[in-house]
């Protein structure tokens, strides 16, 4: 099973999945919201799942944000800041459009695939430049 379609389905669940930054391991909040199944999937691919939100742990402000996006726009985990945002900018909603298309011409064409594997030079000029313009859209609102 495939880490990001399971947490996919944990998050749409309404619970949330996490790593604790406390202690580094696995936290779920409202796991009773989780269907038996799901959480069944879940534990079959624990290792999996604690190296994926490992492999985030020290990843770049711009990474985390461009996850971010994928995860909203995917609607697993609403994020209203980025909505906001997004809605209010359409040059940075055509630029995380146009990210996710050279993603596609790199072989990303599965949501529930980290797309990190996909990432070339031009997309990371390009993810940078997009939290450039989320910070700068967010002091503009502080």
């Amino acid at each position: 099973m495939q880490v990001l379609k399971i947490l996919s389905w944990i998050w749409r669940s309404g619970a949330d999945i996490y790593l604790d930054k406390e202690d580094n391991r696995i936290a779920i909040k409202n796991q009773n919201l989780i269907p038996k199944e799901v959480m069944q999937a879940a534990e079959q691919d624990f290792q999996k799942i604690d190296e994926w939100f490992k492999s985030w742990k020290n990843a770049s402000s711009d990474k985390i944000t461009i996850m971010k996006m994928v995860h909203h726009f995917c609607g697993w985990q609403h994020n209203e800041k980025l909505n906001e945002w997004l809605c209010a900018e359409d040059d940075s909603l055509m630029m995380f459009d146009n990210w996710m298309v050279v993603l596609a011409k790199n072989g990303w064409k599965d949501v529930y695939e980290d797309f990190r594997q996909y990432e070339n030079d031009e997309s990371n000029a390009m993810s940078r430049k997009l939290y450039q313009r989320a910070i700068t859209y967010a002091k503009k609102g502080a």
